[in-house]
């Protein structure tokens, strides 16, 4: 498996060379040397391990997934200290882990100074984990009963039982058209509304992974004076941010499959209310044309207001992380907002981190039938989650879950007051790295780069990355000591 994933991103580190190459940027030797030294590392790691058992337990899974995304990070990191581009290694692990993560957070300060290669890679990080995120979240996680995760896993055409199904082949194969058939149309949309085709293939993988990393200093806002790239690449971060499951049913027809799905219907709900908020506030409290991202109002207040608050509100649900604007400069409330906006996350079996659309639904019903409960005491009450009742485990996985997660929202915030950031920093680089949202507020928001983060601070940040998009328990139980009991 290791192999695997090696010969995989040496593979996309060949065609980051082609990409040097083309573009001539004067890092191509130094791309393919990266790219050998990690193909051949996998093709030996593969060869050794070909003939092994194939089959694979559940205790061995969590192991492969927690060690195989931080393969990939270590791995991920050569490109970028080989050309020279990130030379301090906490910042290239930083950089590196914000990629695969798909969290956004960037620590270089002039993004357009780079080699088209490396913002090129920066990008298929981006993918690469996106990809991983969704194939982790539909056929292994159901798997594991991590997080509530066996909500869809009837739904999805992935696993059932205690070893891995062959079944999962079938999902990656088909969740892997949609996501590669997303990111191409989204290209063309974005080439034909008037971006640049590298412009364009690199904010498109950075969409539909729901990342945050851009080829612009000024992320998307770049292109202020052109609303129609904004609004394109506003539908594909909402469609990233629904269940690709959803998305595969939508594409064969099914599209009463998204209609009636409960989480689906309260992420439109909660996007729309929380849009419709944001541009009440932005209209009749900020004025645009003065923030630093704003180029000229190119049809008016009232259109810019709807087009600015309408795309923060979608990245920051979603965990895209890519502004048109410093949302934590546009009032004090809309500070609070957004930064309330990070625990949400998007739907389960999407490409977004953050708690997830579910669990808050399903807290909130279960929540209500205690209510129930204390007056009917007698009553056999139980939940139910698209017609069909939940088992109480499930629950109890979700509020174990959300315990877990604001726990570590704390610890991080506390680390990083102790490292010596102010509390408002503090507080938004936590739930921004924990949530894989990417921008902050305070010293980390839209406008400004964690490059100033202490470096201790940068592993912090990344870790909270990789726990927050591995859903916790899949990380987490590898330290405690039941996990490495012999049963």
């Amino acid at each position: 498996m290791f192999g695997v994933l090696l010969l995989c991103n040496g593979a996309f580190m060949f065609l980051s060379t082609l990409v040097s190459l083309y573009y001539n940027d004067g890092v191509t030797s130094e791309f393919f040397s990266s790219g050998t030294i990690v193909f051949l590392t996998g093709l030996i790691l593969f060869i050794i391990t070909k003939n092994h058992d194939k089959q694979i337990q559940k205790k061995e899974v969590f192991i492969i997934v927690s060690l195989g995304w931080l393969l990939m990070i270590c791995s991920g990191m050569i490109p970028f200290i080989y050309t020279n581009s990130i030379s301090d290694i906490s910042y290239a692990f930083f950089e590196t882990s914000s990629g695969y993560t798909a969290t956004g957070a960037t620590i270089i300060d002039n993004i357009e100074g780079l080699p088209k290669s490396i913002l090129f890679w920066r990008s298929i990080t981006h993918w690469i984990g996106g990809m991983g995120i969704i194939v982790l979240a539909i056929a292994i996680l159901p798997l594991l009963g991590v997080g509530g995760m066996q909500l869809f896993s009837a739904e999805a055409p992935g696993p059932n039982g205690s070893k891995l199904h062959p079944r999962i082949t079938d999902t990656a194969k088909r969740l892997w058209y949609i996501y590669v058939g997303l990111t191409f149309v989204e290209t063309f949309l974005l080439n034909i509304a008037g971006m640049g085709f590298f412009d364009a293939i690199n904010n498109s993988m950075s969409t539909i992974a729901t990342g945050g990393f851009s080829t612009k200093n000024e992320s998307i806002a770049f292109w202020n004076n052109n609303p129609m790239i904004q609004y394109i690449i506003m539908f594909f971060m909402f469609v990233s941010g629904a269940n690709f499951v959803l998305s595969y049913f939508a594409l064969k027809g099914n599209i009463y499959k998204f209609l009636k799905d409960e989480e689906f219907k309260v992420y439109f709900l909660v996007v729309f209310f929380s849009f419709i908020i944001a541009a009440f506030v932005l209209y009749f409290n900020v004025d645009l044309s003065k923030s630093s991202f704003e180029h000229p109002q190119v049809y008016g207040k009232l259109e810019s207001s709807i087009r600015h608050a309408l795309f923060q509100v979608i990245a920051v649900i979603t965990t895209t992380g890519l502004v048109t604007g410093d949302f934590s400069t546009w009032t004090p409330f809309l500070t609070i907002f957004f930064f309330c906006l990070m625990f949400i996350g998007g739907s389960s079996g999407s490409t977004s981190g953050g708690v997830k659309i579910v669990r808050h639904l399903l807290m909130i019903k279960s929540g209500f039938l205690e209510l129930k409960r204390s007056l009917h005491p007698s009553a056999i009450i139980k939940p139910r989650y698209n017609k069909s009742i939940l088992e109480q485990n499930i629950i109890h996985n979700i509020y174990t879950f959300f315990i877990l997660y604001i726990l570590l929202f704390v610890f991080g915030s506390f680390s990083f007051t102790l490292l010596g950031l102010d509390f408002e920093s503090a507080l938004g680089v936590s739930a921004a790295s924990l949530g894989n949202v990417g921008p902050a507020i305070g010293d980390y928001g839209p406008s400004f780069t964690y490059s100033s983060l202490p470096n201790i601070g940068k592993y912090i940040a990344s870790l909270l990355m990789i726990f927050g998009r591995l859903e916790l328990f899949t990380v987490l139980v590898i330290f405690t000591p039941y996990f490495w009991k012999n049963r």
